[in-house]
């Protein structure tokens, strides 16, 4: 095969795998959604990424690591759910701020597919929160699930007696 004949083949492969998507195994996510990997975790609802961004987990609350009930344990739960180095998916609520007052992206974190912060407020580690009484697409969910949370005394809800379900006012568990 001839010089000009081989550069026409290669040509021709190339817009080949140009028109299937195969130029690149990296899949694009659907609109609203962005990854990043995580550097740390702040606390119990707020982790940075290797890039520098932080992201306020939306629609949940959990108790501050350094003076509340049950702190250092939703801290605990969010560092085992996306320890640093995971690949995080941060998908944005279009009915929802993009960020906070702090600049934070507001999002919900998913691993694997598992949505965190609903996972957190599962585990009694956050509470459903519902700034400005505005809801998102996962409203009822945690709502159930902080439910349920409750009812079986799982995480704060057992271990603070003072905890209290008010999304309108985040989690309240009291002062340690």
């Amino acid at each position: 095969m001839g010089p000009h004949r081989l550069i026409l083949a290669l040509a021709a492969l190339a817009v080949l795998l140009a028109g299937s998507g195969c130029e690149s195994s990296r899949v694009q996510p659907p609109a609203g959604v962005d990854s990043g990997v995580v550097r740390v975790v702040g606390d119990g609802d707020t982790l940075t990424l290797d890039d520098g961004r932080t992201i306020r987990l939306v629609q949940i609350d959990a108790p501050e690591a350094a003076d509340e009930c049950y702190g250092r344990e939703a801290t605990a739960a969010l560092v085992r759910l996306a320890p640093r180095g995971t690949l995080v998916e941060l998908e944005r609520d279009p009915r929802l701020d993009d960020v906070d007052v702090y600049d934070r992206l507001l999002r919900y974190v998913l691993v694997d597919g598992e949505n965190v912060n609903l996972e957190l407020v599962r585990e009694g580690a956050a509470a459903p929160y519902f700034f400005r009484g505005d809801r998102g697409r996962y409203a009822d969910e945690l709502l159930d699930a902080a439910r349920r949370a409750r009812a079986a005394d799982r995480g704060f809800w057992g271990a603070c007696p003072g905890a209290r379900l008010d999304p309108g006012r985040g989690s309240l568990t009291g002062r340690r």
